[in-house]
């Protein structure tokens, strides 16, 4: 007969006189607490910790599901990230929460909110080892079945404040890592390496990386400290979920100082990777304080004067992403205003769908163009915070079938 396991559980964010959706169990199969009891007291909480407080790994599962779910729709609300940042531990379980944690399911953002839900806990998450290495498989699966329209969701979701930021940044850091690094012909161990440390590079300021990108002043002197601080943060953090790989606890550590002579020599190339990937996903998402920045200007600025090894990583990025990534809008010399939706022969044709006519005026039928015509040449990018028009994912697959296997 098997040997049941048990989960550590996230105490801290256990709400006292909140009854409790799973049997809470010690790390040794006794049981502490029966499913719908609350904890009491502070002192009952405290109890429960010294106990070493666990479930069993289907309830933890699933009880992080139902806290993920929670996040986004208080996200979805407009709730401020610091007043989630402090919500405890949700009291009702779904039967779906059980069946979607048995494994990961769905399209990027699935992934996107299962992350943020690991990000948000940080060092109290639950099971963290298992679903991060689900995030990874899954998401290069996703990558490797259609890199554009992988590309396009997540350059879409980047624009899209409700869903939060920090989870898509890291996915959005991870897949452009990932196709630079392809393109460098890095080892693949050194490529896994690099994709699951651009997943929790951030995992030390998560929720603070949120409440900035709504943030409507300049950083204050803390979080400018916590800015420079979170490579050293994070790599606590992932220790402390008993993370021991020295490549990716190297790259996290040094992702913003690439070059510190401290670091790895093997893995300078992957660090490089990861701080221009960093740096580039950062200036294309907008702010309060500042327009995001077109992809075309933020691949200039990953070239322009830059040398050696930095030319080669940025450039090796441009192409692999695209002057006008999927997901990406641009203005075109006939005056329409278009979504880019695949990479095309050079990285400065892409693939576009027309959605505002000239006159701006929504078009109701999708079409794609290629942007190598002369009334199709790209004319300027369009900052995506200026489109107010919703596209539907559907309605852009479907336009893009025809072409996806050219």
């Amino acid at each position: 007969m098997m040997k049941q396991q048990y989960v550590p559980i996230p105490v801290a964010l256990l709400a006292v006189g909140q009854p409790l959706p799973v049997d809470v169990w010690s790390a040794g199969g006794q049981l502490l607490l029966r499913k719908g009891n609350p904890v009491v007291s502070e002192e009952h909480r405290a109890k429960l910790h010294a106990h070493h407080a666990c479930s069993t790994v289907a309830d933890a599962q699933a009880w992080q599901r139902a806290y993920e779910r929670m996040v986004h729709t208080m996200l979805r609300d407009g709730v401020d990230v610091q007043v989630i940042a402090r919500a405890p531990m949700p009291s009702e379980i779904r039967d779906s929460d059980y069946i979607v944690g048995q494994q990961l399911q769905g399209g990027w953002l699935d992934l996107q909110e299962v992350l943020r839900g690991i990000l948000y806990q940080g060092g109290l998450a639950i099971n963290p080892h298992e679903r991060l290495a689900g995030i990874q498989k899954k998401a290069l699966e996703l990558l490797r079945t259609d890199t554009d329209d992988s590309l396009f969701c997540l350059f879409q979701a980047l624009a899209d404040t409700a869903q939060g930021y920090c989870a898509t940044h890291a996915l959005l850091c991870a897949v452009v890592c990932e196709l630079t690094a392809h393109k460098l012909a890095l080892p693949a161990p050194q490529r896994a390496t690099l994709f699951g440390a651009a997943l929790v590079m951030n995992i030390g300021m998560a929720r603070d990386q949120d409440s900035l990108a709504r943030q409507q002043s300049a950083p204050t002197d803390w979080q400018r400290a916590l800015i420079r601080e979170h490579p050293q943060k994070s790599v606590e953090i992932l220790q402390g979920f008993g993370m021991t790989d020295p490549e990716l606890l190297d790259v996290v550590r040094w992702h913003h100082a690439p070059d510190a002579p401290e670091a790895m020599p093997e893995m300078a190339m992957a660090r490089r990777i990861l701080a221009t990937a960093d740096s580039f996903v950062a200036k294309m998402a907008a702010r309060r304080t500042r327009a995001s920045l077109s992809p075309v200007r933020a691949v200039k600025s990953m070239v322009m004067g830059a040398e050696g090894v930095s030319l080669g990583v940025g450039s090796a990025m441009a192409q692999s992403a695209g002057f006008y990534p999927p997901g990406t809008y641009v203005r075109l010399a006939n005056g329409e205003t278009a979504v880019t939706v695949q990479r095309g022969g050079r990285a400065n044709t892409p693939w576009v769908i027309a959605i505002l006519d000239k006159d701006g005026v929504a078009l109701g039928k999708f079409f794609c163009k290629e942007t190598t015509t002369p009334a199709c040449t790209i004319a300027a990018a369009v900052p995506a915070e200026k489109i107010k028009v919703t596209l539907g994912i559907d309605r852009v697959r479907k336009a893009r079938e025809k072409i996806r296997h050219l």
